[in-house]
C-alpha cells in the first residue's frame, strides 16, 4: 500500500510540474516578445480634430459630399412649401435633415411659420419663423421643445 501512495504522489508531482512549464512556457511565448522589442507599434495616421469656436466663421467639411442619388433630385424638384426666408430679425434653426418632411409637418401642424433653406449635399435646413423679435424667438424655441424638437438654436433670418 506504501507503494501505490508513493506512485500516485509522483504522478501529481509530475502533473504539477507539467502544468507549471506549460504556464511558464506561455508567458514567455506572450510576454518577452514585448520586452524585447526594440521599437512600440505606432498609430498608422495621426487623427487632427478641430472644433469651431462660436465666434469663427461657418464650418465647411473637408470631405466632399457624395453625388445625389436620381431619386433625391425627384423629391427636390416638387415644390416644397416656402423656399426662401421672409423679412425678419430672428429665426429658431430646427435641424438639417435628409428627409425634412417630419419636422415640416410638426411645424405645420402646430402653425409655426417657416421655412426651407438647401445645404451642400443632400440636406434641407429647416427654420422656424422669421420672428420679428429675439424674445418671439425664444417664445417659439420653447414651443418646439415641447413638441419633440429640441435642438433648436436662435439664429439671425436671412
Amino acid at each position: 500500500m506504501a507503494e501505490a501512495q508513493d506512485v500516485e504522489t509522483l504522478k501529481r508531482r509530475g502533473r504539477r510540474r507539467l502544468v507549471g512549464a506549460v504556464a511558464l512556457v506561455l508567458a514567455a511565448v506572450i510576454v518577452l516578445p514585448m520586452v524585447f522589442d526594440p521599437e512600440p507599434k505606432r498609430a498608422d495616421v495621426a487623427v487632427n480634430v478641430r472644433i469651431p469656436g462660436e465666434n469663427e466663421t461657418k464650418f465647411s467639411p473637408k470631405v466632399e459630399p457624395k453625388a445625389p442619388e436620381q431619386k433625391i433630385e425627384a423629391k427636390k424638384a416638387e415644390p416644397e412649401a416656402k423656399k426662401a426666408a421672409p423679412a425678419g430679425e430672428f429665426a429658431v434653426q430646427v435641424g438639417a435633415f435628409a428627409n425634412p418632411d417630419g419636422a415640416i409637418a410638426k411645424l405645420a401642424a402646430a402653425r409655426v411659420p417657416y421655412y426651407t433653406e438647401a445645404v451642400k449635399g443632400n440636406l434641407t435646413r429647416v427654420l422656424a419663423g422669421p420672428f420679428a423679435s429675439r424674445e418671439a424667438a425664444e417664445k417659439a424655441l420653447k414651443q418646439l421643445k415641447g413638441m419633440g424638437l429640441d435642438r433648436g438654436a436662435i439664429v439671425k433670418a436671412g
